[in-house]
C-alpha cells in the first residue's frame, strides 16, 4: 500500500493538523510520505507518473498523426529549450545587475559617512538597510509564496525524481524567487544566488512546458504540447542545467551539475538538449555583459557574474607540494561533514520556530539580520591597520564597493584586511581572497576570525523563510580555509595563497555536498585556470571520501529533513531480506472492465487513489483476469463528459469520437480536477461505463515473491508511479496488490518489520557507537 492507498486513512486528518503532526516529530524529520516541507511550510505531495499510458485510445490517437505533428514536436522541443537558456540567462543577468546596484550603493553610503568620522551612523544605515531587505524578502515569501523559501534544490531534486508539490513551479513562485533572492543577498545574509537560480530556471521551464500560467490569463497554444510528465520532466531537468549557467557563467558546469545533482533519469538525447541550453545562456549572459561594459549598468562592473580569474603565468607545483594538497581534502572533508551536522541540527530548530506562525518566522530573520550586521559592521574593529603595499595593482585604499584594501577606519595609506573580507559582497570577498599577488594582503588573526564566523554565519543564515543559496557561502568558506592552509605553509610550497584558495573552496565543497565532477568543471570555469585540474580533482576526491564516513551529502539530508519520499539510485541491503509481498497491505479497489458509475463514483470520493485496476470478469472473460490499469483522472475525464451505457456491456462506438488526446493531457503542477465538482442526477449514477478503451493494458507487473530490492530498483528506473503486484500460482484474484512511493520508503518497511533495524546488512557511517565498535572489533582481531 502506497501513497495513494493511505490517503483516505491518512492525509484528511493530517492536513488539519500539520501542526500537530510536526510537533510529534520533535526530535525526527518528517517522514510522512502524504506531507512534507516546500520552501517554508507544510504541504501536501503526491506523485508524478513518468510511465507512457498504452490504451486503445492514445494508439488510435498516436496512429492518427502525421508526419507534421511529429516534425512539430521536435521543433518544440528545441525552441523550448533556447527559449530556457534565454530566459534563465536575462534572469540571472537582472538579478546580478540587481545585487551590485542595491548592495553597492549601501556600501558607498555608508564607507562615506565613515570617512566623514560618522561612524554610528553608518552602521544604523548600514543595520537598518539589511533589516529593511531581508524583511521585505521574509515578508513577500511567507505571505505570497512559502514555496519560494530555501536554495529550491530539493525540490527540484524530489520533483525530477517523481514527487509533485503545490507551487513549487509556479508564476507566483518564479516572481517570489527572484525578488527575495535579490533582496536577501542584497541584505548582506550570508546566502547565494545558485540555489535560487537553479530553482528559477526550473520554474521558467515548468511554465513554459505546460504552456503558461492559466491562473494569471498568460497562456500559449503553441507551446502546449508537452502532455504528459515525461517531457515536463526533461524540460525542468534542461532547466536546472540552465540555472547553474546562469549563476556561474559555467555551462559544461550546469550540464554535469544536472547529471550529478539533481536529475535521476538521463539519456543521450536529454545531454545534447541540455548543453544546448546551457550554450544559450552563456551566449545571452555574454551580450548582456558587453552591454554593461560600456558603463549603462549602474555599479555592475566585473563583478556579480562570478567570474574569479586567478590565470597565472606560470602555474606549478612539485612532488613536495602533494602532501599540503591532500591534508586540504582531509581537512576539508571533516569540515564539510561538520557542516552538514551543524546544519541539520539548525534546521530542525527553525523548523520548530516556523511551524509556530507567520509572526514567528518574521522575528526569526529579524533576528539572524541583526545579528549578522553586528557581525559584518563590528569585527573589521577588531584588526589592525596595515599600511598600504608599495607595488599595487588597484588603488590603496579602495574606498566605496569594492577591492583588496578597504579603508573602513584606518588613516590614509593604510588599510583594514579584516574589512576587506567582512565589508563586501560575497562575490567580492571571494575574488578577494582568490586574487594572486596577495599573499601578504591578510593577516593570520584576521583570516582565523574570518573563516570561524563565515562558517557559523553560513549555517544559521540557511532556513530563514527566504530564498537562500548554499553554494556561495560554502565556496566563499572554503576559499578562507585554504587561504589560511597557503598561510600556514608559507614558503614550504610552491603555490600561492590564491590557488590554494580555490583549493580549499574544493575540499569544502566536496566535503558538504559530495559533488565532485560537476564542482570540478565549474570551479575550473570560475577561475579560468585549467592547470589546477589535477590538484582540484585530487582535493575533491579526498574530501568526498572522508566525510562520506561520517554522514550523507547535504542536499540528500535536506531532501530527508523536508520529508520528501526520495528514491535513491541504491536499495537498502536490508531490502533483499524482503519480498514484495512482505510491503503490500490492503484493501485494494479493484474495477470491472464495465463498471456502474455510482460504484466509481463511491470509490473516488471515499478514497485519495490514484490507480485502480481493471479486472474483467465473466461474461467478459471466461475467468477473472487482469485488463490493467486506470487513472485517476482518467475516470474524471470520463464522468464529466459524461458517455455513459445504459447497460453492461462493451461500448460499440469508437471512443475517438468523444474524447481528444487533449481530454486526457495533464495539467499543471499539482491542479487536478476535483470528484465534488462534477454533477450527476440519479438515472446517470444508474449507467455504466465501459473502462476497457481508457486502461492502460500493460502497466508493469511483478510477481509476489520478487525481492523488494529488485522492484525498487525497477520502480525507480522506470519512472513508475503504480507497479502491480501479481500472484505466483493462479488463484482466485489476478492481482495482489499495487506498490507506489511509499512502499519503498525506510520508514515504512522499518516500522513493517524492526527486526532489520538490528540487521548488519546497514551502511556504515563513523558515528561515535560506530568508532568505538570499530575499535573492540580491531582489538579482537588482533587477539
Amino acid at each position: 500500500m502506497g501513497i495513494e492507498e493511505l490517503d483516505n486513512e491518512v492525509e484528511t486528518p493530517l492536513l488539519h493538523s500539520a501542526s500537530d503532526s510536526l510537533r510529534i516529530r520533535r526530535s525526527a524529520p518528517l517522514t510522512t510520505s502524504q506531507l512534507a516541507i516546500v520552501g517554508s511550510s507544510l504541504c501536501p505531495i503526491e506523485s508524478l507518473d513518468y510511465e507512457l499510458i498504452e490504451n486503445d485510445f492514445f494508439k488510435q490517437d498516436w496512429r492518427s498523426r502525421g508526419q507534421a505533428h511529429i516534425v512539430r514536436y521536435v521543433i518544440l522541443k528545441w525552441t523550448l529549450c533556447f527559449l530556457v537558456g534565454a530566459l534563465a540567462g536575462a534572469v540571472g543577468f537582472f538579478n546580478n545587475l540587481a545585487v551590485e546596484n542595491i548592495a553597492g550603493v549601501k556600501f558607498v553610503v555608508t564607507s562615506n559617512m565613515m570617512l566623514a568620522g560618522k561612524y554610528e551612523r553608518a552602521f544604523l544605515v548600514f543595520a537598518s538597510t539589511n533589516f529593511v531587505l531581508l524583511m521585505f524578502a521574509s515578508v513577500v515569501t511567507t505571505y505570497i509564496s512559502p514555496a519560494a523559501a530555501g536554495s529550491g534544490i530539493p525540490e527540484v531534486m524530489a520533483y525530477l525524481n517523481g514527487v509533485d508539490a503545490p507551487d513549487i513551479f509556479s508564476l507566483k513562485t518564479f516572481v517570489v524567487k527572484v525578488v527575495g533572492c535579490i533582496a536577501a543577498v542584497s541584505s548582506s545574509l550570508h546566502v547565494g544566488k545558485a540555489g535560487p537560480m537553479i530553482h528559477t530556471s526550473a520554474c521558467i521551464a515548468s511554465i513554459l512546458g505546460q504552456g503558461g500560467s492559466r491562473k494569471y490569463k498568460l497562456t500559449c497554444k503553441w507551446l502546449r504540447c508537452f502532455k504528459n510528465d515525461r517531457d515536463r520532466r526533461d524540460l525542468v531537468t534542461c532547466g536546472a542545467g540552465a540555472g547553474v549557467a546562469a549563476a556561474f557563467r559555467a555551462p559544461v558546469g550546469g550540464v554535469l551539475f544536472a547529471l550529478e545533482c539533481v536529475s535521476s533519469w538521463w539519456r543521450s538525447a536529454l545531454l545534447w538538449r541540455a548543453f544546448f541550453t546551457t550554450a544559450v545562456v552563456v551566449v545571452v549572459l555574454r551580450a548582456l555583459i558587453d552591454v554593461c561594459n560600456s558603463g549603462k549598468c549602474g555599479l555592475f562592473g566585473k563583478g556579480g557574474l562570478i567570474m574569479f580569474d586567478v590565470t597565472s603565468a606560470d602555474v606549478t607545483y612539485h612532488l613536495e607540494d602533494l602532501p599540503p594538497v591532500i591534508v586540504l581534502g582531509i581537512i576539508g572533508g571533516i569540515l564539510g561533514s561538520s557542516y552538514n551536522f551543524l546544519l541539520d541540527k539548525v534546521l530542525r530548530i527553525y523548523n520548530l520556530i516556523n511551524e509556530k506562525g507567520h509572526v514567528c518566522k518574521l522575528f526569526l530573520a529579524a533576528s539572524v539580520s541583526i545579528f549578522t550586521s553586528c557581525c559584518l559592521f563590528g569585527m573589521p574593529w577588531l584588526a589592525n591597520c596595515k599600511p598600504c603595499p608599495a607595488e599595487s595593482s588597484e588603488a590603496c585604499p579602495s574606498i566605496g564597493r569594492s577591492g583588496n584594501f578597504k579603508k573602513f577606519q584606518c588613516p590614509p595609506d593604510q588599510y583594514n584586511d579584516l574589512a576587506s573580507l567582512f565589508f563586501n559582497t560575497n562575490d567580492d570577498t571571494i575574488r578577494n581572497l582568490y586574487s594572486a599577488g596577495t599573499d601578504n594582503a591578510f593577516q593570520k588573526s584576521s583570516v582565523i576570525l574570518f573563516l570561524i564566523t563565515s562558517y557559523f554565519l553560513g549555517i544559521i543564515s540557511y532556513g530563514l523563510a527566504v530564498p537562500s543559496g548554499l553554494f556561495v557561502p560554502v565556496i566563499l568558506t572554503g576559499a578562507t580555509y585554504g587561504r589560511l592552509v597557503g598561510m600556514l605553509m608559507g614558503s614550504h610550497s610552491a603555490l600561492n595563497h590564491g590557488l590554494f584558495a580555490v583549493l580549499g573552496s574544493a575540499s569544502l565543497l566536496g566535503g558538504s555536498m559530495r559533488m565532485t565532477v560537476s564542482v570540478c568543471v565549474v570551479l575550473l570555469e570560475l577561475t579560468n585556470n585549467l592547470l589546477l585540474l589535477p590538484l582540484v580533482m585530487l582535493v575533491l576526491l579526498i574530501s568526498k571520501t572522508v566525510a562520506d564516513a561520517f554522514n550523507a551529502n547535504m542536499y540528500d539530508l535536506l531532501v530527508k529533513l523536508k520529508g520528501l519520499p526520495y528514491l535513491k539510485p541504491h536499495a537498502e541491503p536490508y531490502m533483499r531480506q524482503l519480498t514484495v509481498a512482505d510491503v503490500v497491505r490492503g484493501p485494494l479497489q479493484i474495477f470491472n472492465g464495465v463498471e456502474k458509475v455510482s460504484n466509481i463514483v463511491h470509490v473516488l470520493k471515499t478514497t485519495g487513489h490514484h490507480g485502480f485496476p481493471v479486472v474483467d470478469e465473466p461474461p467478459f472473460s471466461n475467468s477473472p483476469v487482469l485488463f490493467g490499469l486506470i487513472l485517476r483522472a482518467n475516470l474524471l475525464v470520463l464522468l464529466r463528459k459524461k458517455e455513459f451505457l445504459h447497460a453492461c456491456t462493451l461500448a460499440s462506438v469508437d471512443a475517438s469520437r468523444h474524447f481528444s488526446a487533449d481530454d486526457f493531457a495533464k495539467r499543471g503542477s499539482c491542479k487536478h480536477e476535483n470528484i465534488e465538482g462534477i454533477e450527476l442526477t440519479a438515472e446517470e449514477m444508474d449507467m455504466y461505463i465501459d473502462l476497457h478503451p481508457f486502461t492502460n493494458t500493460s502497466p508493469y507487473t511483478v510477481v509476489e515473491t520478487m525481492s523488494l530490492a529488485k522492484a525498487g530498483i525497477l520502480f525507480r528506473e522506470v519512472g513508475l508511479r503504480h507497479l502491480l503486484v501479481v500472484p505466483k500460482s493462479s488463484s482466485t484474484t489476478p492481482v495482489v496488490g499495487i506498490l507506489t512511493r511509499h512502499d519503498f520508503m525506510p520508514e515504512l518497511i522499518l516500522g513493517l518489520h524492526p527486526v532489520l533495524l538490528h540487521s548488519r546488512w546497514k551502511k556504515t557511517r563513523f558515528g561515535k557507537s560506530n568508532l568505538i565498535q570499530l575499535f573492540c572489533d580491531l582489538c579482537r582481531f588482533q587477539k
